[in-house]
């Protein structure tokens, strides 16, 4: 056997995992609209379908793991394909766990439905936020698909808005509970779903810096935005 029919191989496994992973995220985006569709609509039936989703993502990530670890050990990858593959395997772990935080949000709803204490309460600015949150996971994985070093750096750069979002809509909170105790229960409720969303744009984030890390080769997590830029020059 040739090594060009070797190359042409790893190519075709290659290939082939990253349109898994890129199957898995448009699993997991999947999720998000229905649980933000869940909330804006107070639909239980949006919040069952995100659950059920959660068993098939969990199911792929499990077997895009496996693959990763066969091509591992058959191929011995090394340099940039080797980043690659450690990178594929992080960004899987990410989407699942956006999957888990989907799910979060979707079984909230269905508390927050058969409590009926929240529809009074600013949920509009949450779904400002999970849309937000579902456009930067968007852009990751599109980024991904690419190995845009500029585009993961513009996510970085918008994962800031959405935490913004969050420390505005906490106070927002705080200051409902400071007006009416009545409300702390139904706020504290909505506070594990703003944090859930803010969550969905970290593991976006995590995406976008492995996309630097294939590239460069470099780990630019806990690093300054100024850093970042000036190792993608």
């Amino acid at each position: 056997m040739t090594e060009k029919h070797l190359s042409s191989q790893f190519d075709s496994e290659l290939n082939g995992v990253s349109s898994r992973v890129m199957e898995l995220g448009g699993m997991v985006e999947s999720q998000i609209h229905q649980a933000v569709y869940a909330l804006a609509q107070f639909d239980p039936e949006a919040a069952d379908r995100v659950m059920e989703t959660e068993v098939r993502v969990n199911a792929m990530e499990i077997e895009i793991d496996r693959e990763l670890s066969s091509i591992i050990a058959r191929r011995q990858p090394t340099a940039r394909d080797l980043r690659l593959l450690i990178a594929i395997s992080k960004t899987t772990a990410n989407l699942e766990r956006v999957g888990d935080e989907a799910n979060k949000i979707a079984r909230m709803v269905k508390s927050i439905i058969e409590s009926g204490s929240a529809r009074a309460l600013p949920s509009t600015e949450l779904r400002i936020a999970a849309d937000m949150a579902s456009g930067l996971l968007r852009k990751a994985l599109d980024a991904f698909a690419r190995l845009d070093t500029a585009a993961a750096l513009s996510i970085l750069k918008d994962d800031d808005l959405i935490d913004k979002e969050f420390d505005g809509f906490v106070r927002k909170l705080v200051t409902y509970m400071m007006e009416d105790p009545r409300t702390i229960s139904a706020s504290l409720d909505l506070l594990f779903l703003a944090k859930a969303i803010e969550r969905i744009g970290d593991h976006a984030k995590n995406i976008a810096e492995f996309i630097i890390y294939i590239v460069k080769g470099a780990d630019v997590r806990h690093t300054s935005m100024q850093e970042i830029e000036s190792a993608l020059q």
